[in-house]
This record gives structure tokens, sequence and C-alpha cells, in this order.
């Protein structure tokens, strides 16, 4: 896989996310990335339960309490940091995390 350039943001604030989308081995996927902190964290946008998307179109990803991320279709629960899921029918399996850096006002997915 090559860098790619996933989206063109200035900032990424802290609660905020993106998604994006990225090729692999000739197959396009959606992901999506956030900040905590200074760092900022990617994963591919798909339950671990089931494959369908985490969020509903809308871009959300978060509980209301901003504390783990959620999937809309059946409320699994998901470290941020860690993208472990803690609670719902996919306890103990990990979201799929992406390797990206910003620069120069860019998302950049790298190998």
């Amino acid at each position: 896989m090559k860098r790619q350039r996933l989206a063109n943001i200035k900032a990424l604030p802290e609660g905020e996310s993106v998604k994006f989308q990225f090729h692999r081995d000739g197959l396009s996927f959606e992901g999506f990335a956030f900040r905590v902190g200074d760092q900022i964290v990617a994963y591919e946008n798909r339950c671990r339960h089931l494959p369908l998307s985490l969020d509903y179109g809308d871009g959300r990803f978060f509980t209301r309490d901003g504390a783990h991320l959620i999937c809309q279709s059946h409320g699994a629960l998901y470290e941020p940091l860690t993208g472990l899921c803690v609670r719902g029918p996919c306890v103990g399996a990990s979201l799929r995390p992406l390797k990206v850096e910003f620069a120069k006002g860019s998302l950049w997915l790298v190998p």
C-alpha cells in the first residue's frame, strides 16, 4: 500500500472526526480519524460484530459523553485509543487501525 492523501483539512479539533475513502489491494474502503490530545487516531469504518459502518453516514462516531466510539446499529462501545470493544456483541475484538499523519494541511494514510 502506498501513501495516500485522505482529506484536506486545516485542523482536526479534538471531539471532531473526519471520514475518508482509501484504497487497499485495488478495493475502496471507508475510514475515519479523530484527535485525542496531540495524537490523531484512525480506523476502518467497520464494526467488528457485523460488516456495517459505525455511523449512519452522518460522521458521528462517539457516544454523547465522548468517552467511547459507538456502533450506531447495535450499540457496541469501543475504546477510542485502542479500538477495543468493551461492551456489546464483539467484546474483546478491536477495530482495524490505520496509520495516518497530518502534514501540510492534509491527512495522509501511510504504509
